[in-house]
């Protein structure tokens, strides 16, 4: 065997053994770091559509601001009224279908610190849920902040467990890290235009 050849076989190995290697840390990397899903039956996260859009496809103006929320690609898009801040979170969203509402809705109220009293169907599915939960708990799944829709018990808001993030894991409502809600908080004002999609 030719010097050439063996070093070409010995370079071959390597790589093989290295290949099983290298594609466990990119999904590992994918799984940490990045938007998905991960519901009941789903463990994997979705980073294959977590890309930007265009707010013209879903809305006459701007007005005070935009958001879209993208319950399949889990990322929510925010534009200013000038439409030159844009910016893309990822988000929560909800556990099934049957708790996903789409459409068009907008900011009506907003609160630090919001206090949390689970929906007679939350407590129905978990009677062990608090009747109420005051903000600054670090318990309460409304994190930091919470922006209300017009739609009754529909929220954005942000959470203190950040295993959910990127996942099916809310009860209908949008969230976001809680250092990200507080970003985007500040940036929204209300009547801002949501669309959930």
């Amino acid at each position: 065997m030719t010097r050439q050849n063996r070093r070409t076989i010995l370079l071959g190995a390597a790589a093989a053994l290295a290949t099983p290697t290298v594609l466990r840390a990119q999904q590992q990397f994918t799984a940490e770091d990045f938007g998905g899903v991960t519901g009941p039956t789903e463990t994997r996260r979705n980073t294959s559509s977590f890309q930007m859009i265009d707010w013209r496809d879903h809305f006459q103006s701007l007005g005070v601001g935009v958001i879209i929320a993208d319950t399949t690609s889990r990322a929510l898009h925010y534009w200013d009224s000038t439409g030159t801040d844009y910016r893309l979170y990822p988000t929560s969203v909800p556990m099934t279908d049957e708790l996903t509402r789409r459409g068009y809705t907008s900011i009506v109220r907003k609160q630090v610190a919001p206090s949390w009293t689970p929906t007679a169907n939350m407590r129905e599915r978990n009677p062990e849920l608090p009747i109420r939960m005051e903000g600054g708990d670090p318990g309460n799944p409304l994190g930091t902040h919470a922006m209300y829709l017009d739609w009754p018990a529909y929220l954005i808001h942000g959470t203190h467990d950040t295993r959910k993030i990127g996942r099916r894991s809310s009860s209908g409502c949008i969230g976001l890290y809680n250092e990200k809600i507080a970003e985007l908080y500040g940036l929204t004002q209300i009547g801002t235009q949501v669309r959930l999609i």
